[in-house]
């Protein structure tokens, strides 16, 4: 199965923010138990590199990604501490160049037809729709699919689980990436049980969906 391919089976990709590296793996292990087997740990904090690392090697069943990579070394960095995959919140032409060149799945960020086009003649198929929330969430992806209908887009920002059953009913996205499963505060209380719960109550709605 390739990468693409398990972003679309999983359907919610949670977006992680780690503090400490000692949080890595029974964090994925709560994923995992909750039938969620993609995650992208952003690059916002000192411990994202050791903490793909970690989850890349003691967690193998894990497909873990970077996220928020902003510049090409950033890739390279993420790329070779494990991750399968780079999201970046707009779209770079370096950081796609790099991925690809190093046979890495890139989803980059847009919100505008011109990003979109600029995706399109990378020849991608996948782009992150991001603030999803601020630039008119699914109304705005509707709007978007109508000229460009062979891309597929992950709406992330302001999605939640009120919100979730709407994105994922939409046939043009292949998932959704979201902060509210891994609350940086669940992570600070090791509250890995409550984030076993809110996969489930996520994955429960995507089945629903996917039938």
């Amino acid at each position: 199965m390739d990468i693409l391919e398990r972003f679309k089976n999983c359907g919610i990709i949670p977006v992680v923010v780690l503090e400490n590296i000692e949080d890595a793996v029974p964090l994925a292990k709560a994923l995992l138990k909750g039938g969620i087997n993609v995650a992208e740990i952003t690059f916002r904090t000192k411990a994202a590199i050791d903490s793909i690392k970690e989850i890349s090697t003691k967690v193998p069943e894990m497909l873990v990604g970077a996220g928020t990579i902003l510049n090409s070394k950033q890739a390279i960095d993420a790329i070779n501490a494990g991750a399968k995959f780079i999201v970046s919140p707009g779209f770079d032409k370096n950081v796609v160049e790099t991925s690809k060149k190093n046979n890495v799945t890139v989803i980059p960020g847009t919100v505008t037809p011109s990003e979109v086009m600029q995706a399109i003649n990378s020849d991608l198929t996948v782009v992150k729709f991001f603030p999803a929330g601020n630039y008119g969430g699914l109304k705005t992806i509707k709007s978007l699919s109508a000229p460009f209908g062979n891309l597929l887009f992950m709406p992330t920002g302001s999605v939640n689980i009120n919100n979730l059953r709407e994105y994922l009913e939409f046939d043009k996205i292949i998932s959704v990436g979201g902060s509210w499963i891994c609350d940086k505060k669940l992570i600070e209380e090791k509250n890995w049980d409550e984030i076993t719960r809110l996969c489930l109550e996520a994955k429960k709605i995507l089945k629903e969906v996917r039938k």
